[in-house]
């Protein structure tokens, strides 16, 4: 709770916390149908110990992301000119998008090839496929998008930001869509992006041709629980093994525990990532390394509940939607993936039956797209030439 007085004292208001009472919950979740209630639904010590009174009041809910506040940047978060660097803009900031423009050849100019999103997962970024799938796809039939989500990367980071699926979406939508007038195009998402992927092309779905979701965390509701909850169980369990699943439980449950990682390892990422060179004597780290703290605890929190956890809810309706439209569904995923259940997968095909499902063998989480590069490249370009030439 010391936090929130020393936000108080720094920033000249505290910020608010989600260690309260049930009270009011309801109305909020009525108000905000972005809002998950796993940020509230979670059983917390301090709240069965009464210290929750000393909380200030919610009253003020933050609505979205369009705020005076969106050009400033906590005390517990980083400032260095890399995380900073989109405040320059204020409230004309868009996504950072990497474009790869089709190659120019016989007969081809930029305006020829076939458009792709690509949507990175949770605590990633537009590295994952710049550094990886890139380079293997044939450069003068598509042009590349590969974006880093709000929150996340050298993307804003807004503080007064819920960052919901809408809020997601739709920075998708100014960024990229709307600012290269996109008219058609294909989407390829792994693990949390798929969520939002899955919005994205619900409220396209005329302008989809495709969408290949990696590793998707669809759950289906049952009897007793919405999928909200089951999320929130299965992708944030609480166990010591493996790290991964780990540090996914410890970061999703305990929130002021959690920005005291972030600020002790996020806010001094640069220091680490000097100590980390001179350890590994390595000039450049592994993108996979550096996209571990390219996020503030704020953008990594409610992104986790609003979109992975509350997002699943929405997932239904979106596929429903796919298959109505009989959109080209792909879905793949490693045998060995210890992050997201096998059985995600086998739901979606359930929700949209003509969907294809591929399981790679002894593969993980990531692995199934770093370390087979060159297979992951070619699948999607069958699926991709496949709906081109079906509608050809």
């Amino acid at each position: 709770m010391r936090r929130i007085y020393v936000d108080k004292i720094l920033e000249g208001k505290p910020t608010e916390c989600y260690c309260r009472s049930q009270n009011g919950i309801s109305n909020c979740e009525e108000k905000n149908t972005g809002i998950s209630d796993t940020l509230f639904g979670r059983k917390n010590v301090f709240r069965e110990m009464g210290f929750s009174r000393i909380t200030p009041s919610r009253s003020g809910q933050r609505q979205s992301s369009q705020s005076n506040d969106m050009g400033k940047t906590r005390w517990s978060d980083c400032g260095c000119a890399s995380c900073v660097s989109w405040m320059k803009n204020g409230d004309d900031a868009k996504l950072h998008v990497v474009v790869k423009n089709p190659s120019k050849g016989k007969g081809n100019n930029d305006d020829s090839g076939e458009n792709v999103i690509f949507l990175h997962g949770f605590l990633s970024s537009s590295f994952l496929w710049t550094e990886t799938v890139f380079p293997e796809l044939n450069s003068s039939k598509y042009k590349l998008f590969a974006v880093d989500l709000l929150g996340f990367g050298n993307s804003p980071k807004p503080r007064e930001c819920l960052y919901t699926l809408n809020d997601h979406t739709e920075m998708i939508e100014k960024s990229v869509i709307h600012e290269f007038n996109l008219t058609s195009f294909h989407l390829v998402a792994h693990s949390m992006g798929c969520i939002i992927a899955l919005a994205l092309a619900a409220k396209h779905p005329n302008n989809l041709k495709s969408i290949t979701l990696i590793a998707p965390p669809c759950f289906l509701s049952s009897g007793e629980e919405d999928a909200t909850q089951i999320a929130l169980k299965k992708l944030a369990y609480k166990r010591l093994w493996p790290p991964l699943s780990f540090g996914a439980s410890f970061m999703t449950w305990y929130e002021h525990l959690g920005r005291c990682v972030c600020y002790f390892v996020c806010r001094h990422h640069t220091t680490w990532e000097k100590i980390l060179k001179l350890i590994t004597r390595q000039r450049k780290l592994n993108f996979l390394v550096i996209d571990l703290t390219r996020h503030t605890h704020h953008s990594a929190w409610h992104t986790m509940h609003n979109v992975i956890c509350g997002g699943a809810k929405m997932m239904d309706p979106c596929l429903e939607t796919l298959r109505a439209a009989r959109a080209r569904v792909s879905v793949v995923q490693g045998s060995r993936d210890l992050v997201v259940p096998v059985e995600c997968s086998n739901n979606v095909k359930v929700k949209v039956p003509d969907a294809e499902v591929k399981i790679i063998n002894g593969v993980g989480h990531t692995a199934v797209i770093i370390g087979r590069e060159k297979e992951f490249a070619k699948d999607l370009e069958i699926i991709w030439d496949s709906v081109t030439n079906a509608k050809g």
